[in-house]
């Protein structure tokens, strides 16, 4: 069973360390979420992990160290999708989708009709027939992301990152785009480590939380362990009433 496995993460940038001691192991399908206030390391701790920042510590997947790859074999062991994707104009949707397979290509390889094939089912999972021929640039926010789910899905790494997948995303869309993350880490074994702001949705399909404040994990296990109202009020500042129900805790603000 593949795992990935970081021990003692830290990431500084400037002066500051934003990440500290991050530990987390998560196996093919698992699904872990990290939450937290805006600057307490979610997005630093998954770059570092993707290997887009410097870091120190141990990153392993099994016995493979992460450290010891090239871009192209890190690539096959781990997607990551970016809270702010960037599109290049003058893409199609459908070049774009398939830009995730390169990691699976020699060099100066062109596409096989395999990778046709893998792009062609993440588009219909999807749902992103009526875009296939759309400039990626004229695409709404919401559109680019969904798009760039598909690009990390059709890459087909064990590994998938997401920072804040559902962002920019109406409340349906949030839906379908989570059942098929959650559908797919099930059916392809696939294990995703995501970011959330949205705390119920955060406690809807992962099976662990972990919360990240000041860029150290200061609580983690299920929703209900992890979403109590004195938490929130000590790390975010809220005050908020967490409800219980039959799919988790529901967390609703309060006046002050």
């Amino acid at each position: 069973m593949t795992t990935l496995r970081a021990n003692l993460l830290n990431v500084t940038l400037g002066n500051k360390k934003v990440v500290s001691d991050f530990s987390v192991s998560v196996s093919v399908g698992d699904w872990v979420c990290v939450i937290g206030p805006n600057g307490a390391g979610k997005s630093s701790m998954l770059r570092a992990l993707a290997g887009i920042v410097d870091s120190s510590g141990e990153l392993f997947i099994d016995d493979k160290n992460l450290r010891s790859l090239n871009q192209r074999a890190r690539a096959c062991w781990i997607a990551y999708v970016a809270q702010e994707p960037v599109m290049p104009q003058g893409m199609s949707v459908f070049n774009y989708v398939m830009l995730g397979r390169t990691a699976h290509l020699n060099m100066l390889a062109s596409e096989t009709p395999r990778d046709v094939e893998v792009t062609n089912y993440v588009i219909d999972e999807i749902g992103l027939h009526d875009f296939v021929e759309r400039d990626v640039a004229t695409l709404s926010g919401g559109e680019r992301q969904r798009v760039a789910i598909a690009r990390a899905l059709a890459q087909a790494s064990p590994i998938v990152l997401l920072d804040e997948p559902t962002t920019a995303l109406d409340v349906g869309y949030q839906q379908e785009v989570l059942e098929l993350i959650d559908r797919l880490r099930k059916e392809k074994k696939i294990a995703v480590i995501s970011t959330m702001h949205d705390l119920t949705v955060s406690g809807l399909y992962p099976d662990r939380l972990i919360l990240l404040a000041n860029g150290r994990i200061v609580a983690q296990g299920d929703a209900r362990t992890v979403l109590t109202a004195e938490r929130i009020l000590e790390h975010y500042g809220a005050r908020v009433n967490v409800i219980e129900s039959e799919t988790g805790p529901v967390v609703i603000p309060e006046r002050l």
